[in-house]
């Protein structure tokens, strides 16, 4: 599944500690994660976290978008 996320995301491995600070690579991560039921799934399970919660941190770091009615 890294190896997934890698080749979708054109992140390379030595890129990873930069990029995790940014709010739209975290929101990007949580994307693919939701992407995928299957993963969404093993992710919660994983965590002990319900998949609303996923879903909350992803609205977190997307920030605003067009379901919001708030337009940047």
């Amino acid at each position: 599944m890294f190896g997934r996320f890698l080749a979708l995301s054109g992140l390379q491995v030595d890129q990873l500690r930069d990029a995790i600070g940014d709010p739209g690579f975290l929101a990007g991560m949580i994307d693919f994660i939701m992407a995928h039921e299957p993963t969404l799934l093993a992710f919660c399970e994983a965590r002990q976290w319900k998949p609303d919660a996923v879903v909350a941190a992803w609205h977190h770091y997307s920030g605003p978008g067009l379901a919001s009615g708030d337009y940047e």
